[in-house]
């Protein structure tokens, strides 16, 4: 099915893999993003695919020109939104703007301009901590960690304190909303999933878990635990691992989660649907540290475990897959080791400002590090 495309927020890490699907599959793709400076630096990089596709600059909640991107539009893919937890906490008016706002704008144009589907790109940090279940095989939705004493484990407790035990987490787990981020990517699939049917389009919302591959942000300190920390490691620095560096996450391709939006925008399956995109498999945080020190020749560089916890930060969330799979057929191929040396591949090739110290000195000074 050929189509014509915008995609919101296509000039981003993400964004620009998924105009390379989409045009890979015999779609026509427009573009609108607004460039932010902490995303794309100064002057922006160049890329091939805006040889092929169409490409606005400005931002969502410019009526005008949102008018414009959705003129002689089938489907809409919606991935412009602030990123970063710890930021989140901080400049609040910022991301419930840019991802709040911005997309009730986009649905409020829709009302003139209906399309046959729109797919919004949510995230699991609207589970905040992931699943458990206790030791007597229980299930726990609303695990909390609260405030930790020197000696405590990180791990959430029972209302025992017993040890609690991480599973993978459903669609089907209550959101437990632990930062403004959070709180704005939930509002942003709510919105997709309650104003899209009412106007008599298509929805669906995809939570994505961790992201990577080449193509990230690597002087954006609030981005991807992997680009910030190849940017340290290309800086001859420690990567920084809060806590003890055993937190679990589920790290997926870019090239798997694009693909992932081509199928939710065709796949029957996805209408209606909250997804997961994740691979299925946990990773510890100081594993990952380790794992690409040594993709990019720097083993030496062990990660620096910091022993301290980040507001709104959680401790385990890792994706339950296989809604995704029967609902729309979608499995992850991309290997991870390969993934890794890719990824350092094209680090090797980049220049990167460590801006990590400036971040974490902003969440100390607010009082956000503990």
């Amino acid at each position: 099915m050929s189509e014509t495309i915008l995609i919101t927020g296509g000039a981003g890490f993400i964004g620009r893999q998924v105009v390379r699907e989409a045009l890979q599959r015999g779609n026509r793709v427009r573009v609108l993003d607004s460039f932010v400076e902490q995303v794309h630096g100064r002057t922006p990089a160049k890329h091939d695919i805006w040889n092929d596709a169409e490409l606005l600059v400005g931002d969502v909640r410019d009526a005008g020109l949102l008018s414009r991107a959705l003129a002689r539009v089938d489907s809409v893919i919606h991935l412009a939104a602030e990123v970063g937890v710890g930021q989140s906490m901080y400049e609040i008016e910022r991301y419930v703007g840019g991802n709040d706002l911005a997309t009730a704008a986009l649905f409020q144009a829709l009302i003139d301009r209906p399309v046959r589907r729109v797919v919004t790109a949510s995230s699991m940090s609207i589970y905040g901590e992931g699943l458990y279940r206790t030791e007597n095989g229980d299930v726990v939705e609303d695990a909390e960690r609260g405030m930790r004493r020197a000696g405590q484990s990180y791990d959430p407790l029972d209302r025992n304190g017993r040890p609690l035990f991480a599973v993978p987490t459903p669609e089907w787990k209550r959101p437990a909303l632990t930062s403004v981020y959070a709180l704005t990517k939930y509002v942003q699939e709510r919105l997709t999933l309650t104003v899209a049917p009412a106007y008599g389009i298509e929805a669906a919302a995809l939570r994505l878990f961790n992201v990577y591959g080449p193509g990230q942000a690597l002087s954006n300190p609030y981005t991807g635990v992997l680009a910030i920390f190849a940017s340290r490691l290309l800086n001859g620095e420690r990567p920084m691992v809060f806590e003890d560096g055993q937190q679990r996450r589920d790290f997926v391709h870019v090239k798997d989660v694009a693909r992932a939006f081509l199928i939710a925008l065709e796949h029957p399956g996805a209408v209606g649907n909250v997804l997961n995109i994740g691979s299925g498999h946990s990773r510890t945080v100081e594993d990952i540290a380790i794992g690409l020190a040594q993709a990019m020749d720097r083993e030496h560089l062990l990660p620096e475990i910091t022993g301290k916890l980040r507001a709104g930060d959680i401790r385990h969330c890792f994706a339950a897959v296989g809604k995704a799979e029967q609902e729309i057929a979608f499995v992850a191929k991309e290997d991870f080791s390969a993934g890794l040396a890719e990824l350092a591949e094209w680090v090797a090739e980049q220049d990167a400002d460590d801006r990590v110290d400036q971040a974490h000195r902003e969440l100390e000074a607010r009082g956000l590090v503990a």
